[in-house]
């Protein structure tokens, strides 16, 4: 008998356990998957300045149309019937870009500080609302917060290799646009704002990545938690890059421009991303008797 279409939060997890790969929908966390976020977000950070300022786009229009873009993706993603890798990472960039100019239209605006060479316009539209990094990202923690308190309230897990229905799906893909947009807003503020430089400001992410990667180490905190602080600080963290590799030399960057720079990025993405797909392959022909190694792990690891 097949297994019914809708399902109840634990009857899918019960399934999930039981088939396997069968119905799962989102990756294992593993160091891959963190080496593939970082490419995501930093390929989000150069692609999105390269619609909205290189080609000149504007904020406004270009946050429209990469808004669009992940609507279309993440419908892909949840029409799929298993884990795809490049359905999933698919969404992550798209949600990488759309952060990008959602928090470059939310925190800039047409002054000097934000258009150079004496520009007075960027694009088509309102140029942005000029809220400043601080209030923008004290604005998106709150609305990261109350998706996570809804995401609590419902009862549904947040280990993300047990989410396996759409409601589950639809928290945590809000929680992945907020927060990416929440780690640009972060990211802009330690480049532009902080003193730090790009450099400076890649370097203080990676080290508070370190930290939490030595709490996992830690029993009372749980890793639910580092991991969803670790998946906002990687936007930062591809923030930083991403302008230290597009900005001029004169303001600390390398200055190799958005669109080359986005095009080694999109490679190497879409390299890990064809390599996760052909273990996927192999997994799902792998014979139903050859079981994997038992492997020990803390039961709160997202």
């Amino acid at each position: 008998m097949e297994t019914p279409e809708v399902l109840t939060d634990l009857d899918a997890a019960r399934t999930s356990s039981t088939t396997g790969s069968v119905r799962k929908k989102l990756p294992e966390v593993t160091p891959a998957f963190w080496v593939m976020k970082i490419a995501a977000t930093t390929l989000g950070e150069t692609a999105g300045d390269l619609f909205a300022q290189t080609l000149k786009l504007g904020y406004f229009l270009t946050t429209i149309v990469l808004f669009l873009v992940f609507v279309v993706t993440l419908v892909v993603q949840l029409r799929s019937s298993r884990y795809h890798p490049f359905f999933y990472w698919t969404v992550i960039l798209s949600t990488s870009m759309a952060g990008t100019t959602m928090s470059d239209f939310m925190n800039r605006d047409a002054g000097a500080a934000y258009l150079s060479n004496g520009a007075t316009r960027l694009g088509w539209g309102p140029q942005g609302l000029g809220l400043g990094y601080p209030a923008g990202a004290a604005i998106l923690l709150s609305v990261l917060l109350a998706i996570f308190l809804a995401w609590k309230v419902s009862g549904m897990t947040f280990q993300i290799r047990d989410i396996v229905t759409f409601r589950g799906e639809a928290l945590f893909w809000s929680a992945i646009l907020v927060s990416n947009t929440l780690g640009t807003s972060m990211g802009d503020f330690l480049s532009d704002s902080s003193g730090l430089g790009y450099a400076g400001g890649a370097l203080l992410v990676t080290g508070a990545l370190a930290v939490l990667g030595a709490l996992m180490r830690v029993r009372a905190v749980p890793n639910v938690l580092l991991f969803w602080t670790a998946f906002v600080l990687t936007r930062p963290l591809g923030a930083t890059a991403g302008d230290f590799l597009t900005k001029p030399v004169a303001k600390g960057g390398l200055d190799l421009g958005t669109a080359g720079s986005s095009a080694v990025l999109l490679a190497v993405l879409f390299g890990l991303m064809a390599h996760a797909q052909v273990r996927e392959r192999r997994a799902a022909v792998r014979p139903a008797g050859a079981e994997r190694a038992p492997v020990t792990r803390r039961a709160d690891r997202p």
